[in-house]
């Protein structure tokens, strides 16, 4: 096990991965809180502050042990943020809204990764100490925002594509679908494990990120 490598993967990957996470609860919650549902603004949720958010085990020990054990990409999530969809002015449609608002916030984020990257790969070479670290987490930043993003649009409760499907499918159908909820953890779990998720998003999340880094570094066909 080399320790340098892992160090490096740490300093490299932690601000992007509590950026990513807490920034999607933030979203979940501030767009709860404009159409209806101030719930997590009553219980001060809607900060910036990580500690307000960070669960022990999606936000520390899965990320360290991927990075440990040298996975390609990251994976984590913070604490949700609660949301009483009873309090939504019209709970069926903002419920899509709330739902969709993580996901979108994480493709923002890994837009502004890439253009970010792209000024660091043209800073002038007298602050190559700061580009290059800059560069490396810009691309962690692209890809964990992606993953989060993608990944989330599953459809299948408690992901926030299950929220949206709920909200857009008819009434027995989104009915049928909700009830899937209390075993969709266990159900994700599961796929992952087998490596389904792999095989199917898998090439869609890292063919993105290499679409979004090759625009940034201005490599010939990324286009």
């Amino acid at each position: 096990m080399d320790i340098n490598a892992i160090i490096q993967g740490i300093s490299i990957w932690a601000l992007p991965v509590v950026l990513a996470v807490v920034l999607h609860e933030v979203a979940h919650g501030w767009v709860a809180d404009r159409l209806g549902d101030g719930t997590a603004r009553w219980m001060g949720r809607l900060t910036l502050n990580p500690i307000r958010h960070i669960d022990p085990v999606g936000t520390v020990l899965i990320p360290l042990a991927l990075i440990i054990v040298g996975s390609p990409f990251l994976f984590g999530y913070a604490r949700p943020v609660p949301v009483d969809f009873r309090r939504l002015r019209n709970p069926r449609r903002d419920m899509v809204w709330v739902a969709l608002a993580g996901p979108a916030t994480n493709l923002l984020l890994a837009l502004a990764s890439a253009m970010l990257l792209w000024i660091a790969v043209h800073l002038p070479a007298a602050m190559l100490w700061a580009a290059e670290p800059l560069a490396l987490m810009c691309q962690a930043s692209i890809l964990i925002n992606l993953v989060l993003c993608i990944f989330n649009l599953i459809p299948l409760p408690p992901l926030d594509g299950g929220r949206v499907a709920v909200g857009l499918l008819p009434g027995p159908l989104a009915y049928q679908l909700s009830r899937l909820e209390p075993f969709g953890f266990l159900i994700v779990v599961l796929l992952l494990v087998t490596g389904f998720f792999q095989a199917t998003i898998g090439p869609l999340i890292m063919g993105s990120a290499r679409f979004l880094t090759g625009l940034a570094l201005g490599v010939p066909g990324a286009g």
